[in-house]
């Protein structure tokens, strides 16, 4: 329940802080006193537009902030959960700020959030209905959510969405498929030839590396065998060799073996230098051995470079690593192609099959939808009917339609008003009055239902007075009994029957008109009543018709 509403800075309004109850709350005023202003700046919580002229004072912000008792209502937790937003316990903080250059900023628990995650989280925590409002009760959804909830049908519509977008899923995968086949096959024979090329160059990974290490050595070969026969001839071949040298030095040192210390540990070591010189000659000559100086080899490695250099080109690859994923993925394009009636049947099957899933829980839903579609066609006429529509008729018309997002209905809301008169939708067949007198039988039907905390009315009593009025108060008032309700009104017979009353009004300094609202006290209270009773002045009849009417609440 909205358990606080601070308000500053906004249109006529320094600073008000109201303190609501749970049950009936009754909010009373004179014309123009300012009760629209505070229901405007709620509406900032529900995600109204936001505009600088509520600005007060032009050199500070506007703040609108309501707190709400959340400890019955664990959805709210869960969209909270889903927005990453901390959990403070029962307490719930929303909070919309207008700076001076005409931002708006939003905020829960403190938070900042965006104005869809504020307005996401309000509208399941406050429903506002005034006269300006009751266009709703002719839209379609309405009238759906209306059935869904007296059908209880909320688990139900849930198995139904899981199963209704596993069928759309399906039928945009097959959509997708079929367009690529299509786009395919008129395609295959470039793909088939670009296919070739690329299985022709017989492809691997590291093959660009490889050639152009492969062409700097043939480019440069006469120079490369020039300095590996240098290597050759210095090491072993010349008269001045290394390792003839070696060879010499290592014979000394053996002849010197008995006189010489260690000579032995010199002989080893320079037997592992002559190996390991050995090794490198062989290694060189090995090389030069195999490296082929021939321009027609150099010839094909070009080609083949520039072959490869192409295929990178014109597939937008920058490596041959890519152009082999590139001849895999056309493959696999071809694939599906050949495979193009199968792989499409299978999608078919796997459509139907999620599509009877989903139907099999909607027609669990419209059953459900045309039972209690008749049951809420008689409570509306029972709780109407006293509001002074005794020759009410209402029909519930649940037609079937495609399967969608709600189901297999469309569902519509027809009323007559006067006897012999054909029923029509509300927008074509009711006064204001009357959609609202019906707007306050469908909330006190649904409002429980709904799981709404709390519920506003605004002004929805206008037009009706005496015993009519008496008895929207009564039906406010039960209504009140499973939620909050809080009622801006100008009847006293619905004034008298709230818990807690509060009285808006204008309150004048030298410079400045401000909005104030109090919560009345007992005694102000029966002055409040007596005062819309006369309609003028406060007298003693009017006082004792004002406490017997609250003492027959």
């Amino acid at each position: 329940m909205l358990k606080s509403l601070h308000i500053s800075n906004y249109a006529l309004i320094d600073v008000i802080d109201i303190n609501f109850s749970s049950g009936f709350n009754v909010i009373t005023g004179e014309t123009g006193a300012g009760k629209s202003i505070i229901l405007g700046a709620l509406s900032l919580i529900l995600g109204g537009r936001a505009d600088t002229k509520v600005l007060r004072n032009t050199s500070k912000k506007a703040i609108v902030e309501a707190i709400f008792d959340i400890s019955k209502y664990y959805n709210i937790k869960h969209i909270l959960g889903e927005n990453e937003l901390d959990d403070e316990g029962d307490e719930l903080s929303l909070r919309r700020e207008i700076t001076l250059q005409g931002r708006s900023r939003a905020f829960v628990n403190d938070t900042p959030v965006t104005l869809d995650v504020l307005k996401e989280i309000a509208l399941q925590l406050v429903d506002i209905h005034s006269q300006h409002q009751n266009l709703l009760l002719a839209s379609s959804d309405y009238q759906l959510k209306i059935i869904d909830a007296l059908a209880d049908n909320k688990d139900r519509l849930a198995e139904y969405t899981v199963r209704y977008n596993a069928y759309r899923k399906a039928m945009k995968q097959y959509v997708v498929l079929r367009k690529q086949i299509e786009q395919s096959k008129t395609n295959q024979e470039f793909m088939r030839f670009q296919l070739q090329q690329l299985e022709d160059a017989d492809l691997y990974p590291g093959m660009l590396e490889e050639l152009e290490h492969q062409r700097d050595l043939l480019a440069n070969a006469t120079e490369i065998k020039s300095g590996l026969g240098q290597i050759i001839s210095r090491l072993s071949e010349s008269q001045t060799a290394i390792l003839p040298q070696l060879k010499d030095i290592t014979a000394i040192v053996s002849d010197l073996g008995d006189v010489v210390d260690d000579s032995q540990d010199v002989l080893n070591r320079l037997n592992n230098v002559k190996i390991e010189l050995q090794d490198i000659a062989e290694t060189y000559v090995n090389f030069d051995r195999n490296l082929n100086a021939d321009p027609a080899l150099l010839e094909n490695t070009e080609n083949q470079l520039a072959e490869l250099y192409d295929l990178l080109r014109r597939h937008g690859a920058n490596t041959v690593e890519r152009l082999i994923e590139i001849a895999n993925d056309f493959k696999k394009q071809l694939t599906e192609v050949d495979n193009a009636d199968d792989l499409l049947k299978e999608l078919q099957h796997k459509i139907v099959k999620a599509k009877n899933e989903a139907m099999q829980i909607a027609k669990q839903i419209s059953e459900a939808r045309k039972e209690h579609a008749l049951k809420f066609a008689s409570l509306l006429r029972e709780k109407a009917m006293p509001l002074g529509m005794n020759n009410l008729n209402v029909e519930i018309e649940v037609s079937s339609s495609e399967l969608s997002s709600t189901g297999i209905d469309t569902i519509e809301f027809l009323f007559a008003f006067n006897k012999n008169q054909t029923p029509l939708p509300i927008r074509n067949s009711a006064s204001g009055g009357e959609i609202s007198r019906i707007m306050l039988s469908v909330k006190a039907i649904v409002a429980d239902k709904m799981q709404l905390p709390s519920i506003i009315f605004d002004e929805v009593d206008t037009g009706v007075s005496g015993e009519i009025a008496h008895r929207m108060g009564t039906m406010m008032q039960q209504i009140a009994q499973n939620i909050q309700v809080i009622t801006i009104t100008h009847l006293p017979q619905v004034a008298a029957k709230g818990v807690s009353h509060y009285k808006v009004f204008k309150k004048d300094s030298e410079t400045e008109t401000n909005t104030c609202i109090t919560q009345l006290t007992p005694e102000q209270r029966i002055d409040e009543i007596a005062l819309m009773l006369s309609g003028s002045e406060v007298n003693q009849a009017a006082r004792n018709n004002a406490v017997s009417l609250l003492n027959n609440n």
